[in-house]
């Protein structure tokens, strides 16, 4: 038995509180999402599908409630199933892992793994979802004095959980970005020239056309349709990204430039056996070769691909080198680059249609956003074999490795 991907559409990808998504609904935006998904793969029908795996980082407010079941019962599929999933930012790749693993099993035969973050409908975000210090458990007291220490200035981040301290699990985002940066020497000309990497193979996709497949036009209440994502930034350079003061420590190199926006948007992929497509005359996208979870410490999960793809790799018995492309989470540069580096990774094969940086990362929907970039990436380049892995709030790392059919 074997895993496809047989659909793979995605939203465009609207910047929080100021972009084209910021006034739809979670719920509405994952339902327009999924019907595309669905009504695009020709032989497959909503009546087939057995549940809906929804990754959400943020299931609070419009996003709770299971908001999986909200969305199956929105498409008039209320004999589908529905489950909200929070691995954070592998939210979506935990969903297709979880159908990849039931169609194994022989427990399903078909299946939805989708995401969505709407971060402008997320009620006070910045206090429950980036300033965690909100939270402030006494266990970790002492780590995120450390951290506010750093923020303001402080020395350079080192490993210092001694026997008997715990490390920060809620480190804001950035500042686990500065300490990758510093523990594995990551320089700021460095982040800026791959963020405007990102940018330029963003754009040059976009020009080519290469995501108009994959997008699905979102309409509007005013009657705007909503075709392309807010995020890529056309004419963007070193020279001007080298003019951003750094935005999560003082003296740091991690800027608004170099790292991914807040952002709104939603994915799905279709998931089905290879027998039951072979049975409906479904064309396959892919197949779901091996995944993989991995954990550190939190305060630098920028680095959680590293273990998590050597996992992945050694589960489907190949090395980096028989891959033709791969995708990181560009959830900062500053962590991109030190994990490609460990990884062995050829940075001409890595992220080829821009990243996170560019495109924007929806936490819950970017696991399976990635999935159909690196899927049309290999169509567009003739590749067979890709990765996706990224790393996880809270120290964590998920991988998945594919095969285009």
């Amino acid at each position: 038995m074997e895993a496809w991907i047989v659909g793979a559409r995605r939203s465009p990808l609207g910047r929080a509180f100021k972009g084209s998504l910021k006034d739809v609904r979670p719920d509405d935006l994952a339902a327009r999402v999924i019907t595309a998904a669905v009504e695009g793969t020709d032989g497959l029908t909503f009546e087939d599908l057995e549940d809906l795996y929804l990754g959400c980082a943020q299931p609070f407010g419009e996003h709770g409630q299971n908001l999986a079941r909200v969305v199956s019962v929105l498409l008039g599929a209320q004999g589908m199933g529905g489950t909200t999933v929070n691995r954070y930012c592998a939210s979506s790749v935990q969903t297709t892992r979880m159908a990849f693993h039931a169609i194994l099993a022989g427990e399903a035969q078909a299946l939805v793994s989708a995401g969505v973050e709407c971060v402008s409908r997320t009620p006070n975000f910045r206090e429950a979802g980036v300033d965690t210090r909100a939270w402030n458990n006494p266990a970790f007291a002492a780590a995120q004095a450390r951290t506010k220490a750093l923020a303001g200035g402080g020395s350079e981040w080192q490993d210092l959980t001694a026997e008997g301290e715990l490390p920060d699990v809620y480190a804001a985002m950035g500042q686990t970005a500065e300490n990758v940066a510093a523990l594995c020497n990551v320089s700021r000309a460095d982040q800026d020239a791959w963020a405007a990497t990102s940018q330029q193979r963003a754009i040059a996709a976009i020009e080519a056309g290469l995501f108009d497949s994959q997008i699905v036009p979102i309409e509007l209440a005013d009657g705007t349709v909503v075709t392309r994502d807010d995020g890529p930034r056309p004419g963007t350079t070193v020279e001007k990204l080298a003019t951003l003061d750094p935005v999560f420590r003082q003296g740091g190199s991690v800027t608004a430039g170099n790292s991914c926006p807040l952002n709104d948007g939603a994915a799905a992929l279709v998931i089905t056996s290879d027998e039951f497509a072979r049975s409906r005359g479904i064309k396959p996208l892919a197949r779901i070769v091996s995944t993989a979870v991995s954990a550190l410490n939190p305060e630098v999960m920028g680095l959680g691909p590293v273990e998590a793809s050597q996992r992945a790799l050694a589960q489907a018995g190949m090395s980096i080198g028989d891959l033709d492309l791969y995708e990181i989470n560009e959830a900062f540069a500053a962590q991109v680059l030190p994990s490609a580096q460990q990884l062995g990774m050829d940075l001409d094969k890595l992220n080829v249609h821009g990243g996170g940086i560019a495109l924007g990362h929806p936490f819950g929907a970017t696991g399976a956003r990635i999935a159909g970039t690196l899927i049309g990436a290999l169509e567009e380049r003739d590749g067979q074999f890709g990765l996706e892995t990224m790393c996880v709030g809270g120290g964590q790392g998920m991988a998945m490795i594919i095969e285009r059919l």
